[in-house]
């Protein structure tokens, strides 16, 4: 008897998912977030250390600012 030759079905194409790139980091503090200042004490403004902060142009995220 005669062989019942299935259909063949068209190949599927995989789809790859995009990939995002990754965003520039912050100049200002250089992708870290916080930024560091010399803290400065007496009459004279004589430098005692430093002290860290989030940064103010990234607002710590590290990431480059979107103009």
């Amino acid at each position: 008897m005669g062989a019942v030759s299935a259909a063949k079905k068209p190949a599927t194409r995989r789809k790859t998912a995009r990939v995002k790139p990754e965003p520039a980091t912050c100049l200002v503090c250089q992708g870290s977030g916080e930024v560091s200042r010399t803290v400065r004490v007496g009459r004279k403004q004589r430098a005692v250390g430093h002290q860290t902060g989030i940064c103010l142009a990234c607002l710590g995220s590290g990431d480059a600012p979107a103009d």
